[in-house]
């Protein structure tokens, strides 16, 4: 039995229920502990599919917080390393580490408890056609927690609030725009009060004015709750608006050619290459 008090906090201009709800999911809290100087660690990680690597050896760190852009040329294995960092599938070899415990090694209960600690916005948003948009949200908290029905409702009209949705509870996936399909999306990965966020292509399909729109609700969340995010996007005018670091991946050399500030790789990078594609020119002829 949980015991339910609600917090409402104005953060930034957006309503939030604030963690003072008591979650019972297998006894583990909503947000961990801050201890980790890095919220995620990636170490030597090969990826690929049938044993055929397309990344080898990447390395990366997240910090707790920031958000991190994983950028590259089309087939450079940008959502590839997304989906073996989420634990999709398994990588030939390396580790990833959330909040300091290894998702690769990790099985059974303990596996599940590290899988709860993130939340995932999938490229086409990937909500279930049959249901409603407030059902969608209601559903990892009805599946994951003991809240009762009211309080699930309350967190879920409250995620919609969050990403400009109120009023859009009861459209079904098909009634609504593309930008509100991705807005949906990232308020059910929301639900659980993950401490991050990992959005694939939040920018894909929609027109320049949705694509700012999904931007600024990405910065609103970041500054507003703390949430760190791992954004995939080739989408240049998004990477320089939302972007405090990235890692660009090389299809040529299977892994990391840069990382750092976008703006300083675009104006100062000593690869050519980077310097190319972060001021969108051709290849020379």
């Amino acid at each position: 039995m949980v015991t339910a008090l609600v917090l409402i906090v104005v953060a930034d201009g957006v309503f939030v229920v604030g963690s003072l709800l008591s979650w019972h999911m297998n006894g583990s809290a909503p947000h961990p502990s801050i201890d980790s100087p890095s919220i995620i660690r990636v170490e030597n990680l090969t990826v690929g599919y049938g044993g055929t690597p397309m990344l080898q050896d990447v390395s990366f760190e997240v910090q707790r917080g920031e958000v991190l852009v994983i950028l590259g040329g089309s087939g450079s294995g940008k959502s590839t390393l997304l989906k073996h960092v989420i634990g999709l599938y398994p990588p030939i070899a390396g580790h990833v580490y959330i909040e300091g415990e290894d998702l690769v090694a990790a099985e059974g209960a303990t596996r599940l408890a590290i899988l709860r600690k993130f939340g995932v916005m999938y490229q086409s948003g990937a909500l279930f056609g049959s249901m409603t948009l407030l059902e969608n949200v209601r559903l990892p908290l009805e599946m994951f927690t003991s809240l009762s029905d009211e309080a699930v409702d309350l967190v879920a009209r409250t995620k919609l609030d969050l990403v400009q949705l109120s009023g859009a509870e009861n459209l079904m996936p098909a009634e609504l725009s593309g930008g509100m399909r991705k807005r949906g999306a990232i308020a059910r990965a929301m639900a659980l009060d993950p401490a991050i966020l990992f959005l694939d292509e939040p920018s894909a399909g929609l027109d320049p004015i949705m694509s700012a729109e999904v931007d600024q609700l990405v910065l609103r969340l970041s500054r507003s709750l703390g949430v760190t995010f791992v954004v995939v996007t080739h989408e240049l005018a998004s990477i320089f608006t939302i972007a405090g670091r990235v890692i660009m991946l090389d299809k040529r050399s299977k892994g990391i050619v840069a990382q750092g500030d976008p703006r300083e790789l675009r104006d100062h990078s000593s690869d050519e290459w980077v310097r190319r594609f972060l001021n969108r020119e051709p290849e020379p002829a």
